[in-house]
C-alpha cells in the first residue's frame, strides 16, 4: 500500500512505536487501535479484533501442540 509505519501512526494519532510493535508482534491490537484502523482503512473494527483473536489462537495452538489431546478429555453425553 506504500504507507510507512510512521505515516500510519501519524494519520491515526498514535505513537509510531505502537504501530512498530504491532508489526513486529510484540504488541496486540487493542480496541482503541482497532477503532482507529477501522476508520482509517474503511474496515470494521470487528475485522481488526477478529484478526488479533485469530492470531492469538494460532499462537496458542502452536504452543500447546499435542498437549490438548493428552490433557483434555472429550465430553461424552451419557444416555
Amino acid at each position: 500500500m506504500g504507507i510507512s509505519q510512521y505515516r500510519l501512526a501519524k494519520d491515526i494519532s498514535v505513537p509510531a512505536r505502537r504501530i512498530n510493535e504491532i508489526v513486529h508482534g510484540t504488541r496486540t491490537i487493542s480496541p482503541d487501535t482497532a477503532l482507529r484502523l477501522s476508520r482509517y482503512f474503511g474496515l470494521s473494527e470487528q475485522f481488526w479484533m477478529n484478526l488479533q483473536s485469530r492470531h492469538n489462537l494460532e499462537l496458542e495452538k502452536d504452543r500447546l501442540k499435542d498437549r490438548l489431546e493428552k490433557e483434555v478429555r472429550v465430553y461424552a453425553v451419557h444416555k
